[in-house]
């Protein structure tokens, strides 16, 4: 008989997971758990077109309620796993229900950081990590108000974007000298930068914040100059952190996320992880990383699914990522990190350029704005040297 297999986390790596276990010829059954009382959805959209309205949450969801009732798939959503036990092979919830499993998958992925400065648990700041997080903020956002982002990063700016065509007062505080400075190079940058002045931001980039103003709710964005950015809502986007806990309170090897092999097995038998809170050693790039993108979450997914059948992949991906902001695409093939060199494609006054990444000779990554065709190229070209370094 096929062992059972539990899923926690209810995100992209999850539902891939299900479709691939069945797909590759598991019988046994499969219980998925979620913290969340979502079917499993996609969170890109959050901070886009869910923001604005234009989809609802039924789009969002990746399968439909019938997907899983079809496959034998037994949720438990809105559910908290609070204990793995490895040696009994147990899981158990909050309500001190235990679960067994024959393996395990961790799917569980990231949580917003939070800020720990005088006012920070003031009401009017905002976090954006999941459904009910943009359903609280899209209901606070009204024409003329004004709203405070700190973090320029991507999750910051595409709030912006959206939070502008709504007719809101956008401020954007970022400590780094400039926005995206751990992503893009300057001429990226510098474009979205232009962009977003264009379409009435206010960027404060190099720009540090002491504490949130207001007593019973937060009212503005004391700077670390002391300025204060008057503020009707704030939004903390200063980046997320893998959520694994869990993993490491069992015994699991943790190192900025659960450590993974190339099969997506973590240090205890039988029990594997995918997604983003995974961190991994990429030949690619030389180094252990891990990755916040929707590529990740499915192909290590399916990775997963074949190493919990008995199949022995190897998982070492050329990563993709993109953003929208207002009617500009970035895409982003590779990793550009510890870049010597840059070349730049186009014309970046255009608002259509591509700018190549190379450390040491050799290309590690593209940025590709509104020029979809450098994008593949770039992953193809990333691609084939992965494939000749393996």
């Amino acid at each position: 008989m096929a062992e059972p297999i539990i899923i926690l986390g209810a995100g992209q790596a999850a539902a891939q997971a299900v479709a691939s276990l069945r797909a590759d010829g598991h019988t046994g059954e499969i219980a998925l758990f979620g913290d969340e009382p979502f079917l499993p959805y996609q969170r890109p959209p959050l901070s886009k077109a869910y923001l604005t309205g234009e989809i609802t949450p039924e789009r969002l969801e990746l399968r439909p309620r019938a997907f899983y009732e079809e496959r034998g798939v037994r949720l438990h959503l809105g559910r908290r796993i609070v204990r793995i036990d490895p040696a009994a092979r147990l899981v158990e919830d909050e309500a001190g229900t235990v679960h067994a499993y024959g393996k395990l998958l961790i799917a569980t992925g990231t949580r917003a950081r939070q800020i720990t400065l005088p006012g920070a648990d003031l009401a009017g700041i905002h976090h954006l990590r999941g459904i009910a997080d943009v359903d609280t903020l899209r209901a606070a956002f009204a024409p003329g108000l004004r709203l405070a982002i700190i973090g320029g990063g991507y999750i910051g700016l595409e709030v912006a974007a959206k939070a502008r065509a709504l007719g809101l007062d956008v401020t954007v505080i970022e400590a780094a000298p400039r926005i995206l400075a751990r992503v893009v190079a300057d001429g990226t940058a510098a474009y979205l930068d232009r962009l977003h002045r264009e379409q009435g931001v206010t960027l404060l980039a190099g720009t540090g914040v002491a504490a949130i103003s207001g007593t019973e709710r937060a009212t503005g964005v004391v700077l670390a100059d002391g300025r204060v950015v008057p503020a009707d809502l704030v939004l903390v986007a200063v980046g997320a952190i893998p959520n694994v806990e869990l993993a490491a309170a069992a015994g699991l090897a943790v190192e900025n996320g659960i450590v993974v092999d190339g099969a997506a097995r973590t240090s205890v038998p039988d029990i594997f992880a995918a997604g983003d809170v995974t961190a991994f050693d990429s030949r690619l790039y030389g180094r252990r990383i891990r990755l916040e993108c929707v590529q990740n979450a499915i192909d290590q997914a399916k990775v997963a699914a074949s190493a919990m059948l008995g199949g022995e992949p190897a998982y070492d991906p050329v990563p993709w990522f993109w953003s929208d902001q207002y009617d500009a695409k970035l895409q982003i093939a590779g990793l550009s990190q510890g870049f010597d060199r840059t070349e730049t494609e186009g014309d970046p006054a255009s608002g259509r350029f591509a700018i190549r990444y190379f450390r040491d000779g050799r290309l590690i990554a593209v940025d590709s704005l509104n020029d979809p065709k450098s994008h593949l190229l770039g992953r193809r070209a990333l691609a084939e040297f992965a494939a000749r370094a393996a």
